[in-house]
């Protein structure tokens, strides 16, 4: 199925579907360490990914072995080893993920710059522009 033809309900679903997995930044985040660094466990993963929670990353981690991205393999040890790593579907992610990441890093500070001058000008315009004061009468 292409989703050239955004038209149909079924792409539409299709995307919404997909991006609401892997669009979300702690998937982002988790799948491009993976991909980067290999099979990780658990902790290496949270200290590899700048400010996510435990209970975060193990949602994350569990949404996306749910969707076949990522897989858990427990080792019969004391204590036990848990490491995760991509599928390979989960790999396919792989280079559009890293190209999100440089283009990010590339254009980081442009966005910060539009988002100043939009600020700037939406600023000025609140200012400019007439207060309308509504008035409460009693009858």
């Amino acid at each position: 199925m292409s989703l050239q033809d955004t038209s149909k309900s079924s792409n539409c679903t299709a995307m919404s579907d997909v991006l609401n997995r892997i669009g979300d930044k702690w998937s982002v985040m988790v799948v491009g360490m993976l991909g980067r660094q290999g099979t990780l466990r658990f902790n290496e993963l949270k200290r590899l990914i700048n400010g996510v929670s435990q209970r975060m990353l193990t949602l994350t981690l569990r949404n996306l072995e749910r969707d076949g991205l990522v897989t858990r393999t427990i080792y019969p040890e004391v204590p036990p080893r848990v490491e995760y790593g991509l599928t390979e579907l989960g790999k396919t992610l792989q280079q559009p993920i890293s190209a999100l990441w440089d283009w990010s890093s590339e254009n980081h500070s442009s966005i910060m710059d539009a988002r100043s001058i939009y600020d700037a000008r939406s600023a000025a315009v609140a200012a400019a522009a007439p207060r309308k004061v509504a008035y409460v009468g009693s009858e």
